[in-house]
């Protein structure tokens, strides 16, 4: 049932507050995950970090958005300011990609060892609790408002999910096992999704349907 003007009105502050704690929560995650990424070698940490930065841009654009839609401007396609952020957006992540894969290619040719994992773990997990709550709430924000715009940032935020299950895997792996390969892997694993986050920040700029909308919830 669509919500009230005053419940919408709630409902908007509340979206546009998970969108902040969005941006701010991966400046502070990129800070931490570039630091020990650099501090202990491994380069599947330094491109998650990298990534919640590109995503930090990806956040300002979607609460541009949401502030658009405050402003009963409910459109499915972007407006300037977030076609040009998607487009740096967009960028950042084939960059992101190609980076990734060429140094985990270099790792692995030179058999580059870290220092230790410890930490890709701990933020991995930290990552997962924290986006797993954030996402429940805009799903549920995004479905009592009736916004397909919420509830796709929504699905496509499971992404991250998905980052911070690769990057505790290959934490993981290296830290049990001891085998080199494990962070190198990791890391081409995030450049692909980098890339798939790339094709889609595109494809939303363009106003073409983003493959995210159609996840489950």
């Amino acid at each position: 049932m669509p919500a009230s003007e005053k419940d919408r009105i709630s409902l908007l502050k509340t979206a546009s507050v998970l969108a902040l704690i969005t941006i701010f929560y991966n400046i502070a995650e990129g800070f931490v995950s570039i630091f020990f990424g650099l501090e202990d070698e491994t380069i599947a940490l330094l491109g998650f970090g990298i990534d919640s930065y590109v995503e930090v841009i990806s956040g300002i654009g979607i609460w541009h958005m949401i502030k658009r839609i405050k402003e009963n401007k409910d459109s499915a396609l972007p407006d300037r300011f977030e076609r040009r952020a998607l487009r740096i957006t967009g960028t950042a992540f084939y960059i992101l990609a190609v980076s990734l894969c060429a140094t985990s290619i270099f790792n692995l040719y030179y058999r580059h060892i870290p220092e230790t994992t410890l930490w890709g773990i701990i933020i991995a997990l930290v990552s997962i609790v924290f986006m797993l709550v954030l996402t429940f709430y805009k799903i549920k924000v995004g479905r009592e408002l009736n916004s397909q715009a919420i509830i796709a940032d929504a699905n496509c935020s499971k992404t991250c999910l998905y980052l911070s299950a690769i990057l505790l895997l290959s934490s993981a792996g290296y830290e049990i096992t001891g085998i080199s390969w494990f962070d190198s892997a990791g890391a081409i694993l995030i450049a692909a999704l980098s890339l798939k986050e790339g094709r889609e920040a595109f494809q939303k700029r363009k106003g073409t349907a983003c493959g995210c909308q159609t996840c489950s919830s």
